[in-house]
């Protein structure tokens, strides 16, 4: 009998340790379906007011005093408020510190979020000068204003726009969006401007409200000549990326073995754990059934 009893109680054992496995092992595949993973980038925004690349010559030709300042540069998430911007350069007027822009609001916003990105600027009454003309402004407006907007899912726009006169070299100028124009002074020298300068793509948007190349000849101040770009009102921004997402495959249809498929499982009490606790009860019978001969054998 305790031979019969060590042998029957190991087979009764692993059998219920199998049914249990098999009926927890469904629940678990099904926990896994329709999982999904997502990531999102946020965009980029950037503003300045003004931005200078200007070279200064000295009258001995001999010395190049390159003038690379910005006003109100800011990236996203910032903002910035400045009306007045010096500069001081070696060699000229002394080294006094001499005024380069200025203006009754000269102001610059970049924003991002997970909706899109955000550039403006404002400026408004500015009066911009160069070295080796105190006196007589490079350019004078009444107000440029630009702004970049990239929304996730549209298209970024860009825009600029001008109000009110615009002055050069003393010269009052008629800008048009079509084309460059050209303003030259004798004695003094000449200048391009481009307005309202925008550009876009499926995700990027960027405007300059006005662009300047600059040529003057001054002869004042112990300056020969100034060249180079200045720009006014620059945004650019970049709408976020898409977010990424992935979802796991779906696990292939369960369905019982050797036996048409079932309909109506609530009219009959079953749930979608019956072909668990079917083939649970069949590992059950059919190892009793296994034990029951063994042991009549034995007896035998």
């Amino acid at each position: 009998m305790n031979a019969h009893t060590n042998f029957r109680m190991p087979a009764r054992r692993f059998t219920a340790t199998a049914a249990a496995t098999v009926l927890a092992a469904g629940p678990m595949v099904l926990a896994g379906a329709g999982s999904a993973h997502a990531s999102a980038d946020h965009g980029r925004a950037s503003a300045v007011v003004l931005r200078t690349g200007l070279d200064v010559s000295l009258l001995n030709k001999t010395v190049n005093v390159p003038l690379a300042v910005s006003l109100n540069e800011v990236r996203a998430p910032q903002s910035a408020e400045r009306t007045a911007l010096t500069a001081r350069l070696d060699g000229v007027d002394g080294g006094q510190p001499f005024s380069v822009l200025r203006a009754d609001v000269a102001s610059a916003k970049a924003t991002v979020s997970a909706s899109g990105a955000e550039a403006s600027t404002n400026l408004t009454h500015a009066r911009i000068h160069v070295p080796g003309l105190p006196l007589l402004s490079l350019i004078e407006v009444g107000q440029v204003t630009s702004k970049a907007t990239c929304e996730a899912g549209r298209k970024p726009v860009a825009s600029a726009t001008l109000l009110g006169g615009v002055t050069v070299l003393g010269k009052k100028v008629t800008l048009t969006v079509g084309g460059p124009t050209e303003v030259k002074v004798p004695g003094v020298g000449e200048v391009r401007l481009d307005f309202s300068k925008t550009r876009t793509t499926s995700r990027t948007a960027a405007a300059s409200a006005l662009e300047l190349k600059v040529s003057v000849n001054p002869l004042k101040l112990n300056v020969a000549d100034v060249e180079g770009t200045l720009t006014l009102g620059s945004v650019t921004c970049e709408s976020p990326s898409a977010p990424a997402v992935s979802v796991s495959a779906p696990p292939p249809d369960i369905k019982p073995q050797g036996a048409p498929a079932e309909s109506g499982l609530a009219e009959t009490g079953g749930t979608s754990t019956t072909p668990y606790v079917v083939g649970g009860g069949v590992v059950l019978l059919a190892s009793g059934a296994a034990a029951v001969a063994l042991a009549r054998r034995r007896q035998a």
